[in-house]
């Protein structure tokens, strides 16, 4: 008996985060920023297959050889890929601070929790549903490109499955960041400083490539840092290694490859994976205290 009424308030709180996701979900794909990010998509689509179909026309003959081949079209799917990551950077970014803090200050957020509905329930329910949006256009984005260099020059990453879910989860880790500044700032700002920092650690994550690479500890350390800061250049170095061919990094000569920013010289660890969940479950609950005691 006592299980059962305990129970139904759980269950109601499911269905309710549920509810407010698949409501978050269905206004995402109705704003404008799901046009930028299609087109944006498109464009990169074309352009990355009339790239890869001169790659295979110069294969074979005095041009490119198949192993040549097979690295190239490797760092370059590296490549197009981030392309894809920076979309989904800014479309996340630029959509949590709108349908958060936007709905916040319009009072829409207000009238919802008027009811007995809690704020960390509603927050959830809107994260989860910006989640969804964004994983689903990197892993979809993300397959269409593999599925278009497999069609031009034949070549398939090693772990797909893997790479288009670190990807998925480097889209939650900064959507999760974005979530957390659009309860306390306004959602242009909160977009401009989720994307500024996202790119701020890549440069980072390459000049601590560079430090590796020239056996500079002090600079090597600033990837290392950033990495730890924002997980979502460590997570893209993951995917990067998914991606590319396994002799990829023996083609271009071991040592140096630190220092190109499209080749990952390790898979990432799992303590690395644990600690990007840890920082995920931390963020959220910074976000969720704010919201909480945030003045509707």
């Amino acid at each position: 008996m006592t299980a059962a009424v305990v129970s139904r308030p759980a269950a109601g709180t499911v269905r309710t985060v549920l509810t407010i996701a698949a409501l978050t979900l269905r206004e995402a794909s109705r704003r404008r920023v799901l046009l930028a990010l299609a087109a944006l998509t498109v464009v990169l689509l074309a352009l990355s297959t009339w790239g890869f179909s001169r790659l295979a026309a110069n294969t074979g003959g005095s041009a490119l050889t198949s192993g040549e081949t097979r690295l190239t079209a490797s760092i370059l799917l590296n490549l197009v890929m981030f392309g894809y990551s920076l979309i989904a950077a800014l479309g996340t970014a630029f959509l949590a601070g709108p349908t958060l803090a936007g709905e916040t200050e319009s009072g829409i957020a207000l009238a919802v929790l008027a009811r007995p509905i809690r704020r960390s329930a509603f927050l959830l329910g809107k994260w989860l549903g910006l989640v969804a949006f964004g994983a689903g256009f990197v892993v979809l984005a993300g397959l269409a490109q593999c599925l278009v260099v497999r069609a031009t020059v034949d070549y398939w990453p090693p772990q797909p499955a893997a790479a288009l879910g670190l990807l998925a989860f480097q889209t939650t880790v900064l959507l999760t960041l974005a979530v957390l500044l659009s309860t306390a700032i306004s959602p242009m700002a909160s977009g401009v400083v989720a994307v500024g920092l996202f790119g701020t650690t890549w440069v980072a994550g390459v000049v601590g490539g560079v430090g590796e690479s020239l056996g500079n500890h002090s600079v090597a350390r600033v990837g290392a840092v950033s990495r730890m800061l924002l997980p979502t250049d460590g997570l893209w170095r993951g995917a990067m290694h998914a991606f590319q061919d396994p002799t990829a990094l023996m083609e271009f000569g071991g040592g140096g490859s630190e220092a190109f920013p499209f080749l990952s010289v390790a898979p990432l660890t799992a303590g690395y994976l644990v600690w990007a969940v840890v920082w995920v479950a931390m963020v959220w609950g910074l976000a969720a205290t704010a919201f909480v005691r945030k003045d509707l």
